[in-house]
């Protein structure tokens, strides 16, 4: 069963975001277990400008290739170096060492409470 941390928001594709600024994001526990192994991430480059709900990268795993949804509108201020070096760092720790990039947000699409995830993915908020 996975894991859906209580003080961070959601997107229906399995993009997690917390509450500061700029918004850090990353994939959830229940989208890793579903990857696999991941080997490659292709992330967005600071000073890109992602669109809520739209593909701003992708994640390779052992078993397919998968895009990567932005769960913001805005500019990436940040992009975690060490996934893209060490992608098995989004199996290990997915909400914590693990976590893809941040945003300076504009807007904010279509977001999930962690009571909302949970129930979409059969998961536990923990």
């Amino acid at each position: 069963m996975s894991v859906v941390k209580p003080d961070l928001r959601y997107s229906a594709e399995h993009e997690w975001l917390n509450d500061e600024d700029p918004v850090r994001i990353g994939i959830t526990d229940y989208a890793a277990d579903q990857l696999g192994d991941v080997v490659f991430a292709e992330l967005p480059e600071v000073g890109d400008t992602v669109t809520a709900g739209e593909v701003c990268g992708e994640l390779e795993s052992t078993k397919s290739v998968s895009e990567l949804y932005s769960p913001v509108t805005g500019t990436v201020v940040e992009t975690n170096e060490d996934v893209i070096q060490n992608p098995e760092r989004i199996n290990e720790d997915p909400y914590g060492a693990g976590w893809l990039f941040t945003v300076d947000v504009s807007e904010e699409g279509e977001i999930l409470t962690p009571e909302q995830y949970a129930e979409q993915t059969g998961g536990t908020v923990e």
